[in-house]
């Protein structure tokens, strides 16, 4: 009964609303950062410093926003941070090190959307009544665990250059690793044209409400 509530609710949103807009922002902005800085943390855990040396392990928004990429998120619904430097060399075995490092960003943004339900758990059993804690609720269930779900899905797309090309060239035999690699840079203009027409968001749409509802029906 509350989740059909919540579904009411998800869907009478006024996005448009100033409220609604900073809140987006600001759901964006944590997210791409988490999802950045655990790039570099698991870089830094298979021996690779360069994220640190660059001082790009910072949940400091301002070490990771591009804000062109910021821009787009924000009116498109489709964007990007600066990339964390990772150079394979410091890995043992540079392909999976790669795949590792890229699967970090995607699934620090399921922990993040899960620890916000969590979080919004604990706001609507034990906090008290009042605007400060509604609006608190609001940001949690409504912009960051949503949005943080449709980012990890977004880059565990296997296009380069999004999270899930590097994520499947784990598994690749080499050859055909460096094949799709070498079409890298033609990826964004895809990513942009499949934007463009809505191809992304059908895609992935019906893939962050489904797994929104499962995390939400194991917390609540």
């Amino acid at each position: 009964m509350f989740f059909h509530h919540l579904q009411n609710l998800f869907h009478a949103l006024d996005f448009g609303s100033v409220q609604g807009m900073l809140f987006r922002v600001l759901a964006v902005l944590l997210c791409l950062t988490v999802h950045e800085t655990c790039h570099g943390l698991a870089a830094l855990a298979l021996g690779d410093p360069t994220a640190k040396s660059m001082r790009r392990l910072s949940f400091n928004p301002l070490r990771h926003v591009d804000w062109f990429g910021l821009s787009m998120m924000l009116l498109a619904g489709f964007g990007w941070a600066k990339p964390v430097p990772v150079d394979p060399r410091y890995f043992r075995r540079p392909k999976q090190g790669m795949a590792l490092t890229a699967l970090a960003g995607p699934a620090s943004n399921f922990v993040l959307a899960f620890l916000a339900l969590l979080l919004g758990k604990t706001v609507y059993l034990y906090a008290p009544y009042g605007f400060g804690w509604n609006l608190l609720f609001e940001f949690l269930l409504y912009h960051l665990a949503p949005l943080s779900i449709g980012l990890g899905l977004f880059n565990l797309l296997p296009i380069p250059p999004l999270d899930g090309a590097k994520v499947l060239g784990g598994v690749l035999p080499d050859r055909t690793y460096f094949q799709i690699m070498r079409y890298e840079r033609y990826g964004m203009f895809l990513l942009l044209a499949l934007a463009y027409f809505g191809l992304t968001s059908s895609l992935i749409g019906d893939l962050i409400y489904r797994v929104y509802q499962g995390m939400f029906h194991l917390i609540f």
